[in-house]
């Protein structure tokens, strides 16, 4: 007897439950689908503007990225994502200065922490939002991001050359000064029978 009524309460339980479950999946007959239909609807799929798929060395409009090859976001960069390849070039003023050559990002290592972006001091860096880097190799997931030539630099005016010849003379002249007066101030303390004084 026991068995029986043990049987019908089993039965209903289960009954009840089908009759639940029934519900939750008539429920997603009628709910409208939100099912992404890609790659068919490519050109109007809406990807977020925070969404992080890939870095890139922002240009301007004349092709002038603001990296000054300082290497923070490669001291940064967890995975050692980021390669940067530099040299010294000297600039028309007559000065050195360190230039990029290479900016190379491997996207395959990348886990898109933001962080080379957000210690970049020159904000030469931004997350890109398309996903659509799929390849067939790792090796083509290694990009170099400054892929545009580099501009030359700007050709100096008469003005300012004449204004920079005008500096360093100007420079030279005050060494020269200095100079002549350190030799006269101890030339003096040799004719008083004193010691030189240690500037």
């Amino acid at each position: 007897m026991g068995s029986v009524k043990e049987y019908f309460s089993t039965l209903g339980s289960g009954i009840a439950s089908l009759i639940k479950g029934m519900q939750v999946t008539g429920k997603e007959f009628v709910t409208p689908k939100i099912t992404e239909r890609y790659p068919e609807d490519r050109e109007t799929v809406h990807v977020p503007e925070r969404f992080r798929a890939i870095l890139n060395l922002k240009y301007d409009a004349d092709g002038r990225h603001k990296c000054i090859a300082c290497g923070i976001c490669e001291r940064n960069c967890p995975n050692g994502t980021i390669s940067l390849t530099t040299k010294m070039v000297e600039t028309p003023d007559g000065k050195k200065k360190k230039k990029l050559e290479r900016y190379q990002y491997d996207l395959g290592s990348c886990t898109f922490c933001q962080l080379c972006v957000s210690s970049c001091p020159q904000d030469a860096l931004e997350f890109l939002n398309d996903f659509e880097q799929a390849v067939f190799t790792r090796e083509k997931l290694v990009k170099k991001l400054n892929y545009l030539p580099e501009p030359p630099e700007p050709e100096l005016t008469p003005e300012q050359i004449a204004a920079i010849k005008a500096e360093k003379e100007a420079k030279i002249a005050a060494a020269k000064a200095a100079a002549a007066a350190k030799k006269a101030a101890a030339e003096k303390a040799k004719a008083e029978g004193e010691a030189p004084k240690a500037e």
